[in-house]
């Protein structure tokens, strides 16, 4: 069992119960990570995919009953204020963290007739400056945490294929792929990973039936991606055993076909 007693975590974009925020947290503190996590309700109502403004206080709770720390905030990523919100919240309330889960995502459909600046610059505030400019700041303050240590761990959730109705969510986590390797050179001298986790088609909340039918034929081993899935990857690459693993793109989506 993976040990991540004493390590602080912090998961962006956990706003639902079936979500894969919410999954990597959980996974996270059963293995011992106190845990502080972001949400943003206002997404999740216009997404569809469902919203619930109790939820967040129910898994802090789930999380606490566990018997690690947790805390979460309201936060978009699409502020440029967001990130040093985030970091000094973190510190104040668990203390300096070692792990970052780079998992909020905006997420509009858009084909080559429909896509226009401003859903790309939408996509873009999120996905890659928000996401980078959040990465940069936790590197910064490990840095100054953790002279000596050798544990820190940025994961990136990320996506890809060939879908030609989501072409600004596709190129703008391209970006997150491209920017994994170098990035993961940057940091590596100062003791931190950086790995992206793709973990295909998810049965996280926005599966219907329709969309299920046409996925299933595609996963070799007979289900759809769940949650868990990719919580339990993301779980080994917090833990020190991942410490030689760093600036790769790790699939875990079940041999899935539709590439």
């Amino acid at each position: 069992m993976t040990n991540l007693t004493g390590r602080i975590a912090i998961v962006t974009g956990a706003s639902r119960s079936k979500g894969i925020g919410a999954a990597i947290c959980r996974s996270l503190a059963l293995a011992g990570a106190d845990i502080f996590f972001t949400h943003l309700t206002s997404f999740d109502e216009l997404s569809g995919t469902g919203a619930d403004n109790n939820f967040p206080h129910l898994l802090c709770e789930e999380l606490q009953n566990t018997g690690v720390r947790a805390a979460h905030m309201e936060l978009d990523l699409s502020d440029e204020t967001a990130p040093t919100r985030l970091m000094d919240q973190v510190q104040e309330m668990l203390g300096e963290p070692s792990i970052l889960v780079n998992n909020a995502t905006f997420e509009s459909p858009a084909n080559f007739r429909t896509l226009d600046k401003e859903i790309l610059d939408k996509h873009y505030q999120v996905n890659n400056s928000g996401a980078l400019m959040l990465t940069l700041e936790f590197a910064r303050r490990y840095e100054k945490a953790f002279p000596t240590s050798k544990h820190g761990r940025i994961i990136n959730m990320v996506s890809k294929g060939p879908d030609p109705n989501n072409l600004a969510y596709i190129a703008t986590k391209g970006m997150l792929i491209a920017i994994t390797e170098p990035l993961s050179v940057g940091l590596a001298p100062i003791g931190i990973t950086v790995n992206s986790v793709d973990p295909g088609p998810t049965d996280s909340g926005w599966i219907n039936d329709e969309i299920r039918d046409h996925l299933l034929p595609l996963f070799p081993s007979g289900r759809i991606g769940e949650p868990e899935d990719a919580a339990r990857l993301i779980r080994f690459l917090a833990s020190e055993d991942s410490g030689w693993i760093t600036g790769q793109l790790i699939k875990s989506e079940g041999g899935f076909l539709g590439k």
